[in-house]
């Protein structure tokens, strides 16, 4: 670990359930949710729940979620932080999202199907493709009706935040939502409390987010999400940089290949392209 961080990573395991997943810390997930919820009714409690769900048999498969409440309604939150990008991440949101409706199905009795709303809450260090090209890190996602675009089912709910494309710097900080997209991005690399952050709960965020504050046991089980986070990030880099150079190498075969149709010896080619003369040829 970098013994010059000062705050613990929100984005590790230990980290987001250190600072929103305990009964000491549950203003800070009220007030962060509240902010992603915006003009909707707000929280006024949680009941944290578990966050093992199981199938209605023994062989149905099980989520598990990283966060999991209900508030004074009944609504149940999904919270799901996820570092990696998954090819069918859509899809497990989806899968996930069936078990607090499911589990509200009285058993034994009579029902008529009234739900109360799910909510599922997604902060992600990814971002999906975006067709609209808007450079938008806040996607909102319900049942809707294609032809009339009007909201068809108003009680289930995807909220996706895509924390890559937050780029506000302190100085442009202005609402509370603002403010915990800033903390949740950039919270293990800064050294001191920003001075915009001044309200109480970014007190208690900052108290309780220290490294210095940890006892041996945390301290062990932190180190340990850290190098699991490390290595995720090692391996995402790699993706990266691969996938750049196949790019190149790409447009390199092509240009050869354009360059051949144009009549180019194989030895101008390969000076000007950089692949080898045995490639160029079989092209």
């Amino acid at each position: 670990m970098d013994s010059k961080e000062r705050y613990i990573n929100p984005f590790t395991d230990f980290g987001f359930k250190k600072l929103f997943g305990t009964e000491f810390n549950k203003e800070l997930l009220i007030d962060l949710l509240n902010q992603v919820l915006g003009d909707r009714e707000r929280i006024q409690d949680l009941t944290y729940l578990n966050t093992e769900n199981l199938g209605n048999t023994e062989t149905d498969r099980k989520a598990i979620f990283d966060l999991y409440c209900e508030n004074e309604k009944g609504e149940k939150f999904i919270i799901e932080l996820q570092n990696v990008k998954q090819q069918y991440f859509k899809d497990r949101s989806i899968y996930y999202s069936t078990f607090p409706i499911q589990s509200q199905a009285p058993k034994g009795r009579e029902w008529d199907y009234y739900l109360k709303a799910v909510y599922t809450i997604g902060i992600l260090n990814f971002s999906f493709p975006d067709k609209s090209e808007q450079d938008r890190f806040v996607r909102e996602v319900q049942l809707v009706d294609i032809a009339t675009q009007e909201v068809f089912y108003d009680k289930l709910m995807f909220i996706y935040l895509e924390m890559p494309k937050f780029r506000k710097t302190e100085d442009e900080l202005i609402s509370q939502f603002d403010k915990w997209m800033y903390v949740l991005k950039n919270l293990h690399r800064l050294q001191d409390k920003p001075v915009r952050l001044q309200e109480k709960v970014f007190e208690k965020l900052f108290s309780e987010a220290e490294i210095a504050k940890l006892n041996s046991e945390d301290m062990k089980a932190y180190e340990e999400s850290l190098k699991v986070y490390r290595d995720n990030y090692s391996v995402i880099e790699t993706a990266k940089n691969e996938g750049k150079q196949e790019g190149k190498n790409e447009n390199k075969v092509e240009t050869a290949i354009a360059m051949k149709k144009e009549g180019l010896s194989t030895n101008l080619i390969n000076k000007i392209t950089g692949l080898p003369k045995e490639q160029i040829e079989k092209l």
